[in-house]
């Protein structure tokens, strides 16, 4: 006797991109401009590969991303970059980047040296320990990387990459045009408008009557007999 067979349909896979991860792209609908659409996703995809990649910094080497990107920065400088410099091409403000430079100083992987241009200031660099600890972090970070766009070809690559470079391109010039613009002159304020005055109350007419003159009766003094 043949066992019967089971009709049960295994479950179909959970999609890849539900409402958990679809991140930013949950505020665009279907009737919404092309141009809404393009920044939604690249906000996402950015989002989601700085997530992973701070992940996994986390979990390898218990370093946070923003700690990455600033070895990273002075790995791309031997001699040192000014704090100026660093906020500016991290993009965050100079007190961020005085508490990173404080912290990774006392882990040793960064030290402040004389600037030879500047004798009142100094710039941050990688010491010996930051150098060798940043080139083990970089290796891997590039095969985490490499494996998430894997799927693209070269030549999607490319193309991706020289039209995201026409685009920054033009951000830079609107951001120009921007800040070539005078500023606004603020709107003077709105006076309110004056409460419309009371009419003045008519004077009442004269009385016809002739004023009456009371008369003071003379006081009556009592006389010594």
């Amino acid at each position: 006797m043949e066992r019967s067979r089971s009709n049960h349909t295994p479950p179909a896979p959970a999609p890849v991109l539900d409402d958990e991860r679809i991140g930013h792209e949950a505020r665009a609908v279907a009737g919404d401009h092309i141009d809404l659409k393009i920044w939604l996703r690249l906000l996402a995809c950015s989002r989601q590969i700085e997530q992973q990649i701070s992940q996994r910094l986390r979990a390898r080497f218990g370093i946070t991303l923003a700690r990455f990107d600033y070895l990273a920065q002075l790995e791309r400088h031997p001699d040192g970059l000014r704090m100026n410099a660093l906020s500016r091409y991290l993009m965050v403000t100079g007190g961020n980047i005085t508490g990173l430079t404080d912290q990774l100083a006392k882990e040793g992987l960064v030290e402040r040296v004389d600037d030879p241009d500047d004798r009142r200031s100094w710039r941050v660099a990688l010491t010996p320990k930051g150098r060798r600890d940043f080139a083990a972090m970089a290796a891997e970070h590039e095969t985490w990387l490499t494996a998430m766009f894997e799927n693209l070809g070269v030549g999607d690559k490319d193309q991706l990459f020289a039209q995201l470079g026409r685009l920054r391109m033009q951000l830079a010039q609107h951001q120009a045009a921007l800040a070539a613009e005078p500023p606004a002159v603020p709107a003077a304020p709105a006076v309110p408008a004056a409460a419309p005055r009371k009419p003045r109350a008519a004077a009442s007419p004269p009385s016809s009557s002739p004023p009456s003159f009371a008369r003071k009766a003379p006081s009556r003094r009592k006389t010594a007999p």
